[in-house]
C-alpha cells in the first residue's frame, strides 16, 4: 500500500501466522503478541498486517496468500460477466473450474482466498487482543473501530462466498481446534460484521482512502444491510443519504478517471498499490493481458457481457473493455478488461509492449465508490420490490446515467425498475467483482446464471452461488468441518 512503509509490512508477515496455521507449535524465537506490543504505534504496525493479508503478495506462486489480487476468480469468473482463456489447458485447470461452475474443494483459488481472508480475521483479532496497551481512550477507540471494520470487510467477503463459517472473534489457543473449525450459522456472522461496522461508525472519522474511514465503514455497512437474509432497507437508505447529504463526495466527470486518476473525490475506500515495488505492487492487471501475464490471459470479458455495455454503457464502453489485440488476426477474438491496463498502459498496438513492468502494476483496486452509494440508496427505496416511482430512487440512479452520457431528461424513466437497477450495476461496476453478488442479493441469480450456463454448455445448481469448503481445511479438522451442500 502507498500509505505504509515496506518493512513494516515485512515485518508484520513474520510475525503473524494463518488460520490454519494454529495447528503448528509457534517457534520460541518468534516475536509473540504477548511481547511485541507495548503501545499504540506498535499496535500500528498489526494494524498494517491486516491490511497486507487482504491486498496479498504479489507473485505467481500458489503457495503465498494473494488475498484480493485474486478476488476475480471466484468472484467475477463465477457470473456471467468474465471467463478465462483455456479452461481446459492444465495451467487453468482451477479457473476452468470456476468458469464453468464445476469447482472442486481441491481449486486452489477457493483454497488461496479463504486462507488469506481468515489470515486477515486473525491478525485483526491479535490487534484487538492487545488494546489494552494503549492508554489513550480516543486512541484505542479508533484503533479498535480499524481493527473490526477490517475483519468486518473480510468477514462478510467470505460469509458471501462460502456461507456458514467459523466464528473466530477472538484470538484462539492451538488447543481450540472446536472454534476453528465449528460453522456457525451465518446470522450469527452477519451479527458480528453488524456489530464491527457499528463501533467503526462511531469511532473513525479520518477521511482515509487507503485504510479505513468513517464513511467506508457507512457504505460497507449500507451494503452489508442490503445482502442480509432479511434486508434492512430502511437502515440501508439512512446510511447512504448521510453519505450523499454530507457533501464530500462526488462522481467524476470522466469514467476514465475514476480508475486511472486514483484517490478522487468519487473514490470511498480501496486497496492501495505502489508500482514498480515488488511488495508493494499488483499483478492482477498483467494477468489480464495475454502473453503479458503469467497465465497468457485471463478474466476475458465474455459476449454477454459485451453485448450489455454496449447497449447500456453509453460513454463507459472504451473503459469497460476491448477487443484482445493477439486476437483480432484469425481465430476468436477475445475481450479484455479494460478498467486495470497496468498503470494504465494499454501495452500498444499489440497489448504488450509496456514502458514499465506490467507484473508491478500500481492501481488501486477499489472497494468502495461514489457511485455504489448512489445505486445503494436506489436499491434501498425499491426495497425488494419490482419498480418504485420514488424520485429520489430514480434522482440516484440517473446522476450515475447521465456520468455515463444519458439524458437527464429524456432519459429518466418514469419508474424505475429492479432489472433497470441491475443492470445499471451491471455496466457500472463491470469487472470491479460486484456482479455476483449483486445477482444474489437481487435474487436473480438461479434464473440468470441458469440461463448463461446453458448457453455457455455449462451446468448449473443453486448450490453453486456458494464455494466448497477447501478441503485442506476439512482434512485438518478431522470431521468437525462439514462440507457444503453439492460438494463431496
Amino acid at each position: 500500500m502507498k500509505y505504509f512503509k515496506y518493512i513494516a509490512i515485512i515485518l508484520i508477515g513474520n510475525v503473524f501466522f494463518s488460520c490454519s496455521d494454529f495447528l503448528e507449535p509457534v517457534p520460541s524465537s518468534s516475536i509473540t503478541t504477548d511481547n511485541y506490543y507495548s503501545n499504540a504505534d506498535e499496535l500500528e504496525t498489526g494494524l498494517i498486517g491486516v491490511y497486507a493479508a487482504i491486498k496479498g503478495i504479489n507473485s505467481n506462486s500458489k503457495n503465498d496468500n494473494h488475498g484480493v489480487q485474486w478476488e476475480f476468480y471466484v468472484t467475477e469468473m463465477r457470473s456471467d460477466n468474465t471467463s478465462t482463456k483455456s479452461p481446459d489447458s492444465e495451467d487453468a485447470s482451477d479457473a476452468g473450474q470456476l468458469e464453468s461452475l464445476n469447482v472442486l474443494p481441491t481449486n486452489n483459488f477457493v483454497g488461496n482466498y479463504y486462507t488469506s481472508y481468515f489470515q486477515a480475521i486473525y491478525r485483526a483479532n491479535v490487534v484487538l487482543a492487545n488494546i489494552g496497551v494503549v492508554e489513550d481512550a480516543t486512541a484505542a477507540n479508533k484503533i479498535e473501530a480499524e481493527a473490526k471494520f477490517l475483519r468486518a470487510y473480510a468477514y462478510f467477503n467470505l460469509v458471501r462466498l462460502f456461507g456458514d463459517l467459523p466464528l473466530i472473534d477472538r484470538v484462539i489457543s492451538p488447543s481450540e481446534t472446536e472454534v476453528q473449525f465449528t460453522r456457525v450459522d451465518k446470522s450469527i456472522i452477519y451479527d458480528l460484521i453488524v456489530s464491527d461496522l457499528l463501533t467503526a461508525v462511531n469511532y473513525l472519522d479520518l477521511p482515509y482512502k487507503t485504510r479505513a474511514s468513517k464513511v467506508a465503514a457507512q457504505a460497507l455497512l449500507a451494503k452489508v444491510y442490503l445482502s442480509l437474509d432479511t434486508p434492512e432497507y430502511a437502515k440501508a437508505q439512512v446510511l447512504c443519504e448521510e453519505i450523499i447529504n454530507s457533501n464530500k463526495y462526488a462522481l467524476q466527470n470522466n469514467f476514465h478517471d475514476v480508475f486511472y486518476s486514483e484517490r478522487s473525490n468519487e473514490i470511498i475506500f480501496v486497496i492501495g498499490y505502489n508500482s514498480n515495488v515488488q511488495d508493494n505492487s499488483q499483478i492482477f492487471s498483467a494477468e489480464f493481458m495475454n502473453a503479458v501475464g503469467n497465465t497468457s490471459g485471463v478474466n476475458y470479458v465474455t459476449t454477454d457481457a459485451v453485448a450489455a455495455i454496449d447497449a447500456n454503457g453509453g460513454n463507459r464502453i472504451a473503459d469497460s473493455y476491448r477487443p484482445d489485440p493477439l486476437t483480432l488476426f484469425g481465430g476468436t477474438v477475445r475481450y479484455q478488461v479494460a478498467k486495470f491496463f497496468p498503470d494504465g498502459e494499454t501495452g500498444g498496438s499489440d497489448g504488450q509492449t509496456f514502458t514499465g513492468l506490467p507484473q508491478l502494476a500500481g492501481n488501486d483496486f477499489i472497494v468502495l465508490r461514489y457511485a455504489d452509494v448512489l445505486l445503494m440508496e436506489s436499491e434501498a427505496i425499491l426495497a425488494g420490490g419490482t419498480e418504485t416511482s420514488n424520485t429520489k430512487a430514480i434522482d440516484a440512479y440517473m446522476k450515475v446515467r447521465v456520468r455515463a452520457g444519458f439524458d437527464a431528461a429524456t432519459d429518466r424513466p418514469s419508474k424505475l425498475t429492479k432489472e433497470a437497477l441491475l443492470l445499471e450495476r451491471r455496466v457500472e461496476f463491470a469487472f470491479e467483482n460486484h456482479r455476483l453478488f449483486d445477482l444474489i442479493r437481487f435474487g436473480e441469480a438461479p434464473s440468470k446464471l441458469s440461463v448463461f450456463a446453458s448457453a455457455s454448455g455449462f451446468n448449473f445448481s443453486t448450490t453453486d452461488l456458494l464455494l466448497p469448503i477447501p478441503q485442506n481445511e476439512i482434512n485438518l479438522s478431522k470431521g468437525v468441518m462439514k462440507q457444503n451442500a453439492g460438494y463431496n
